[in-house]
């Protein structure tokens, strides 16, 4: 093992990130419903300031009083900033009275490691003080300008011992303010996909995650009328290796779903450079034709890639 490995992260299928206010229980109640592969409560920038208590109460009902594992789904909680007073109580509340039933904690604008660490003692010190013993992971949401800037740094914590970390969620609307960009959309593209503002960014947390052995997961599509434009942006995403992206709407789940799933052709094709491989290496061959078009061991990879994506989704469980 060399110095910057990272440690196993736990697979978690995430093509679609439902993200529900929990100020909210009809729509928290609605998701549990949904096909999203995973759920995120949030605590932060969806509640208004004077309801964040009674957001947490409602995510703390939601958690007991739903079957989350019957679903199926992976359960996240989007808890408030390092810099918010409100970080302590939605840590050491939630963990305390719903702890068994959450997978993982999404902290927002995640700027340094230093960030990461103080969200990481207190939930190791609310466990304890809970007695509880699973493991909750960590995902971080980069942001911000600075956020960018040591994305790597912050994706290296996978190396520690234990480490918690499992996922980077790229923000572009908190990011694209950090930036002081042009734009008034969530999401939406405006000069097509090779050639958006947020290309390069979206390019070095996804290079960071895969350094690092981190799942990846694009931001929200804020025109939720607009399915095509969300077809558009998951494909982008999609194509540049991004594991799943989020859901600010249940009418965005299926696409985000479809999109991020490996097309059957894809499948197919996939197969076929496995087969056509391991017919060369029996003949002492490490290149062969396929197609007209030349395949070696990178395309052996590569078409691994999509039969274990497909095996995965293949063996989850129905809502």
């Amino acid at each position: 093992m060399n110095r910057f490995e990272s440690s196993p992260v736990p697979f978690r299928l995430q093509r679609s990130e439902l993200a529900v206010p929990g100020s909210n229980p009809g729509m928290i109640e609605k998701a549990a419903g949904s096909e999203a592969d995973c759920v995120l409560l949030d605590c932060e920038d969806s509640v208004a300031p004077d309801q964040k208590s009674q957001a947490r109460c409602n995510i703390i009902s939601a958690l007991n009083e739903i079957d989350w594992k019957e679903t199926g789904k992976t359960v996240s909680v989007r808890i408030n900033g390092t810099e918010s007073p409100q970080i302590e109580r939605d840590v050491g509340e939630i963990i305390e009275k719903a702890g068994y039933h959450i997978d993982t904690i999404l902290i927002p604008k995640v700027n340094t490691p230093e960030d990461v660490h103080a969200v990481e003692r207190l939930l190791s010190l609310a466990l304890l003080t809970s007695g509880i013993t699973i493991r909750i992971g960590l995902e971080c949401l980069i942001e911000t300008a600075l956020g960018l800037v040591n994305v790597e740094a912050i994706a290296r914590l996978s190396c520690a011992t234990e480490s918690r970390l499992e996922a980077l969620h790229f923000g572009m609307a908190d990011f694209s303010a950090s930036c002081q960009s042009r734009s008034l959309t969530i999401g939406e593209m405006d000069s097509g996909q090779t050639n958006h503002i947020w290309h390069p960014s979206r390019q070095r947390i996804l290079v960071a995650c895969r350094a690092y052995g981190l799942r990846a997961v694009d931001g929200p599509y804020g025109d939720f009328r607009n399915p095509q434009g969300f077809i558009d942006a998951a494909t982008g995403a999609a194509a540049m290796g991004y594991d799943g992206k989020w859901a600010i709407h249940p009418d965005q789940v299926m696409l985000a779903n479809q999109v991020m799933s490996p097309t059957d052709a894809e499948v197919e094709q996939a197969r076929k450079i496995l087969d056509a491989l391991d017919q060369a290496r029996s003949l002492g061959q490490g290149v062969v034709s396929l197609d007209e078009k030349m395949v070696d061991a990178a395309s052996g990879k590569m078409a691994e890639n999509i039969i274990s994506k497909s095996l995965a989704i293949a063996e989850k469980p129905s809502a």
